[in-house]
């Protein structure tokens, strides 16, 4: 994925209805890299997602790299999303970075189910718990 949260952002600027905007929320998903199947385990399961959602991560010279999945289109962008914000950081800069921020300047909130956004920030609490955990061990 090339794009960044700063291009989602300027995107959205351009896209004033909500069904172009998932559209391309759509399109960031088709973009995640491939999951391998054998990596769609109950260990790596993201619990509290509507639809299936699994996450598997590893460090890459002191940062952690995610790969997300899901059975669902619209899920999988938002995994890019989160991963845009997340992926490829230093465990300190993931605990210290609130997604929520990002979600709410892009408006996600008030244009996802209830259930979606508590399935988002499902991902971003195994997130942030993978993080602490990589940060104790370095520490």
């Amino acid at each position: 994925m090339s794009e960044t949260i700063s291009d989602v952002m300027e995107t959205f600027e351009f896209l004033d209805d909500w069904e172009d905007r998932y559209k391309y929320i759509i399109d960031l998903g088709r973009g995640l890299p491939e999951f391998d199947e054998k990596d769609m385990t109950e260990k790596n399961r993201v619990h509290g997602c509507t639809s299936r959602v699994w996450l598997i991560h590893e460090l890459v010279d002191g940062k952690v790299v995610f790969k997300g999945e899901s059975d669902a289109h619209i899920v999988r962008g938002l995994i890019a999303l989160i991963l845009m914000i997340y992926s490829g950081k230093l465990p300190q800069e993931i605990i210290a970075t609130e997604a929520r921020d990002t979600l709410d300047r892009l408006g996600l909130e008030k244009h996802l189910s209830p259930m979606r956004t508590n399935g988002l920030f499902s991902m971003v609490g195994k997130i942030k718990s993978i993080a602490t955990a990589y940060n104790s061990v370095s520490a």
